[in-house]
């Protein structure tokens, strides 16, 4: 800045009417002779005033003769508009003024008499716009380079009557200044003009093509400023909302807060934004002034219930702005409202925001005097209220984006029925972390829960599987032993009797069953001793080369091993638990609907789910004894459709197989902890761990006193512990057979103490799979 000054010092510059003259003998006496006589009267006055005449030293010559000022310089002031309009003439360069309109002296001048007010535009200063401009005008009227000349300048001016910055948009006029060059100016090339052109804003490099000595400015320079505080609050205030930090971290808000109250002209108006956010109303304020900034510090989270009936909700419902003239004289004062006439505010706008047509929250404005606000004010605000909601949308999903990705990381994926608990979890710790606070998410446990279990295993599955292990295993080594076979046919050689002795022990040990390990033994031994020696072997003659060609032909090659019958138990599982999958998602989807609820499935041969309830896992604490008793029914409607899928699939399998279906049913509620470590759900306490241990074991559970096992295909037991459960089991299956989904006769039995478990009952009722009723209620399920 200090080079600015001295270089914009070597400029000569002298006040002087000469332009101004001339103008009224070209353009105005010329064309009236009205005019022209006019002109020759200011002339003659002119004459008896030398100080008027050539280069004037001193302006305040210009309030000594008025008289004659006046009237000359009407051709700039025109009488019309001589109250009202921001115009006044300044001296070349200084920019001191010395003749203008009530009005600009009001708004923009200062006591000094010079022109009030900074520029606007960030890292600019007078002395370098200064010379800038000296550049500029140089630039123009000597080598015709318009560029740069018409750059808008903007100035702040506080309003002394409201203390808030209004905004002026400054237009000069050029056309009584004279730039005179003293000797040849320098001749610019097409390289140097380019150079120009690139750096117009550069008074530096400008500096090196034009030497402020050799030029200087005669005449003045004529300022309009325009109002323009409107068009500059909008602009700025949409590009504080482009950062979310504007609307969600204290010195941002009161940012924009400044920026109504300027649009407004009111000083003592108040900002606020409520954000929806589930069962709770995020309340932003402008007035914390804390060392923490962000949305959590910046604030107040209200139950939703607490605003009914308020005048916020009222603009919701309204769906457009209100204005609430005085608080104080509303019929009834909520507690949210009280608490504003409590700080000393009277009068509210407010204006609900949407998003593609969703409400997500509400903006408003507040002053302490009543009746503050008119329609002039719904006006001055409505443009604004679509940049505060696309903000405030993006600013939400931001914040959103970052809890999600908390829960992410701690949890993984969660039930849609809990994941408004981590939620509030995530962003509490959020909170914390933002406050510089050391945090860790907090214990999640869900108290006095009811635990439904259910299971559909495949029975014998795991003989069918060894089954399977033992025929593919049994039929290599066949193979492999008759290439042996023929190889000792032909030749004597000791090895070849060794190999056969030791396949033929395996086949031996096979027929006996498949012990824990014979797969990956056998498969080694064939892969890494037998199938090296088929190199060899091979060279012996064509009879021992076709065993070898059978035996690599039976080769699964993706598995290298013959895989014939597990793969034909492998899809036959498959296929089975796809289907009854596939039905118990149908069946989930449509009970979630109807009461949303914790669901979780594991799948292996067969399947478990896990169903939780109670009030503790609803945001809103709703739970009734009704939902329980529909979901332990439709669990017994469930196990009815997986038995009768199972039939309907069984011609379609390679591989024989069928399902047993239990239900494990108590009243006694427990409480579930999330595992952040294991990022699952799991029962909480000592007492409740009894549950997961007779889930584990109800499987292998027999009728007390026979060797037979509770489930059976075909069949649906379900678990109980007490007598008033069996009760409310009898009545569903009264309900079921009399529907033709269950047959009629039912079995009451005990079960063998478990491992730690005694005392449990069952019943046991068998799937009418031909019913009628069945089977269209399961084709309504396919439907949706």
């Amino acid at each position: 800045m200090d080079k600015d000054k001295a270089l914009s010092h070597e400029f000569r510059s002298v006040t002087s009417l000469a332009a101004l003259l001339r103008f009224w003998r070209e353009h105005v006496s010329s064309k009236c002779s009205y005019m022209a006589e006019m002109f020759r009267t200011f002339e003659a006055q002119l004459a008896q005033y030398p100080e008027l005449k050539g280069d004037i030293a001193d302006v305040s010559v210009f309030e000594t003769h008025q008289q004659i000022i006046n009237p000359l310089m009407t051709v700039v002031f025109p009488p019309s508009s001589w109250e009202t309009a921001l115009t006044g003439v300044v001296t070349p360069l200084e920019n001191r003024p010395f003749y203008y309109t009530p009005s600009f002296k009001r708004v923009l001048m200062s006591e000094e008499g010079l022109i009030r007010g900074t520029f606007k535009q960030p890292n600019a200063d007078a002395e370098s716009f200064r010379l800038l401009r000296a550049f500029w005008l140089i630039l123009d009227k000597i080598y015709g380079i318009s560029a740069g000349r018409s750059t808008p300048v903007i100035r702040t001016v506080i309003d002394p009557n409201t203390g808030l910055e209004r905004f002026y948009r400054i237009l000069p006029d050029w056309q009584f200044l004279e730039v005179e060059s003293h000797g040849d100016p320098r001749a610019l090339s097409p390289e140097d003009r380019r150079q120009i052109l690139d750096n117009i804003d550069n008074p530096d490099i400008l500096a090196g093509f034009i030497a402020p000595q050799q030029f200087s400015f005669r005449g003045f320079i004529v300022i309009h400023a325009v109002d323009v505080t409107e068009s500059e609050v909008f602009l700025d205030l949409e590009k504080d909302l482009i950062d979310q930090e504007s609307i969600f971290c204290t010195n941002g808000f009161g940012r924009l807060q400044r920026r109504l109250q300027i649009l407004l002209s009111r000083p003592e108006l108040h900002a606020g934004i409520g954000v929806l956010q589930g069962d709770q109303v995020w309340v932003l304020k402008g007035e914390d002034h804390s060392a923490v900034n962000c949305i959590f510090k910046n604030s107040i989270h209200i139950p939703l219930a607490d605003l009914k009936g308020s005048i916020w909700l009222q603009a919701v419902a309204k769906g457009e702005m209100i204005i609430v003239a005085d608080l104080a004289a509303q019929k009834e004062i909520r507690p949210s409202e009280r608490e504003l006439l409590d700080a000393g505010l009277r009068s509210v706008l407010i204006a609900p925001l949407f998003y593609q047509g969703e409400i997500i929250g509400t903006f408003y404005i507040m002053s302490p005097a009543p009746n503050a606000f008119t329609a002039m004010d719904k006006m001055l605000i409505r443009p604004v209220i679509p940049m505060f909601s696309v903000a405030l949308k993006r600013g939400v999903d931001d914040i959103h984006n970052e809890v999600q990705s908390i829960i992410k990381e701690k949890c993984t994926a969660l039930h849609p029925s809990v994941e408004w608990r981590f939620t509030r979890a995530a962003f509490s710790h959020l909170e914390r972390l933002q406050r510089g606070e050391p945090s860790e998410m907090e214990p999640i446990v869900f108290k006095s829960v009811i635990p439904l279990f259910g299971q559909t295993d495949i029975r014998g599955s795991s003989e069918a599987r060894a089954l399977s292990i033992q025929d593919d295993l049994t039929e290599q080594l066949t193979l492999a032993n008759e290439a042996f076979r023929r190889a000792g046919q032909s030749k004597s050689w000791p090895l070849i009797k060794q190999f056969q002795y030791r396949i033929e022990r395996r086949i031996s040990d096979l027929a006996k069953g498949v012990h824990t390990g014979a797969e990956a033994e056998i498969g080694s031994f064939l892969r890494n001793e037998v199938e090296p020696t088929f190199e060899e072997l091979v060279r012996i003659g064509p009879r021992v080369a076709q065993a070898i060609e059978r035996y690599q032909r039976a080769i699964d090659p993706q598995r290298g091993s013959v895989y014939k019958e597990r793969m034909a138990y492998e899809s036959s599982v498959s296929l089975l638990n796809e289907r009854l999958s596939g039905y118990l998602d149908q069946e989930e989807a449509i009970a979630q609907k109807e009461f949303p609820h914790y669901f979780e499935k594991h799948q292996t041969d067969g399947f478990d789910y896990v169903i939780y309830l109670g009030a503790s896992l609803r945001e809103d604490g709703r739970f009734n004894a009704f939902h329980l008793q529909n979901l332990v029914l439709w669990q017994l409607l469930l196990a009815c459709g997986m038995a009768w899928h199972t039939q309907r699939v069984q011609p379609q399998l390679s591989v024989p197989l069928d399902t047993c279906h239990l239900i494990f049913y108590t009243t006694t509620p427990l409480s579930i902890r999330f595992r952040y470590d294991e990022k699952r759900f799991d029962v909480d306490g000592a007492y409740d761990v009894r549950h997961e241990i007779i889930k584990s074991r109800l499987d292998k559970a027999m009728i007390k006193g026979t060797d037979e096992r509770l489930t059976q295909p075909g069949k649906i037991a379900i678990v109980y512990s007490q007598p008033n459960e069996a009760d409310e089991i009898r009545r569903h299956i009264q309900f079921l057979q009399n529907k033709g989904h269950l047959r009629p006769s039912v079995e009451s039995v005990d079960l063998e103490d478990l491992p730690s478990v005694r005392g449990l009952k069952a019943l046991r009722v068998d799937v009418d799979l031909e019913a009628a009723a069945l089977a269209q209620r399961l084709d309504q399920v396919a439907l949706g």
